[in-house]
């Protein structure tokens, strides 16, 4: 039986990973909700991880899609930490930004 201050000592919060930490994202990942979380969210899961999907990044792809219907992968960028946070949306074309886009932040 571990004592209280060796647990503390030990504990180590679990940290979510979001869309963001993805290299690149398809349209067509199964977007799944976590309900029993004390703050429930939606995730996608590649390779057995769960990557968080803000809401932010659902409002922005519906933009982009509203535009580019034809859109099978995009990257999202993080910037800023806690209640700062801002995603950036990427729509890609093999890997790569399409012709004349930019990307569409979140504010």
């Amino acid at each position: 039986m571990a004592k209280l201050n060796q647990e503390a000592k030990d504990y180590e919060p679990k940290q979510i990973k979001t869309i963001a930490d993805l290299n690149e994202v398809s349209v067509d990942l199964d977007v799944q909700q976590e309900a029993e979380a004390e703050f429930p969210y939606k995730y996608v899961e590649v390779e057995g991880e769960r990557y968080k999907v803000p809401y932010s990044v659902l409002a922005a792809l519906k933009e982009i899609l509203a535009d580019n219907p034809t859109l099978k992968r995009f990257k999202v960028k993080k910037s800023g930490e806690g209640m700062k946070t801002k995603y950036t949306v990427i729509p890609l074309s093999n890997g790569k930004l399409l012709p004349g886009e930019e990307p569409i932040e979140d504010y």
